[in-house]
């Protein structure tokens, strides 16, 4: 079994240059990257925006005569974290944990970002930060998104 007991652990590649490591568990690495999303995403101030139906058919202005909606999260969409190459303890990790799934689209495996309801602006923040943990611990992930 060896000094780490059956525990799987990854390395870092910041702290590799250096030449010492210090071995995070994946589950370690997606608490952390998860808390950084979190962070980011409450952390960012959306720009709100304003829907309602414009005063002349394609018109890129609102008729404020009729029916608008207030949307203080700003503009609706979705993102996620894809990781490439699909393998490593880690994704092996999330697999076992049922978290993602492989993205036969763009290849590799892919978190949804569930958190923050429809705002693209907090969910992007968050993929942002998620990917950049991830990256900071030798594993190569992408923020994506689009709108809705």
């Amino acid at each position: 079994m060896g000094l780490d007991n059956g525990v799987e652990f990854c390395y870092t590649d910041s702290v590799r240059e250096k030449g010492f490591y210090i071995m995070k568990t994946p589950s370690e690495i997606y608490s952390e990257a998860h808390s950084a999303g979190m962070a980011a995403g409450h952390g960012c101030i959306p720009t709100p925006m304003v829907v309602g139906t414009p005063s002349t058919p394609l018109g890129d202005d609102i008729d404020y005569s009729k029916k608008t909606y207030y949307v203080s999260d700003g503009m609706c969409g979705f993102a996620w974290i894809n990781i490439k190459p699909a393998r490593g303890k880690f994704v092996t990790w999330l697999k076992k944990a049922s978290i993602g799934r492989t993205d036969s689209y763009y290849g590799g495996y892919t978190i949804w970002v569930s958190e923050f309801g429809q705002s693209v602006t907090r969910k992007e923040n968050y993929a942002r930060a998620f990917a950049k943990v991830l990256g900071d611990n030798g594993i190569t992930a992408y923020n994506m998104s689009r709108l809705d």
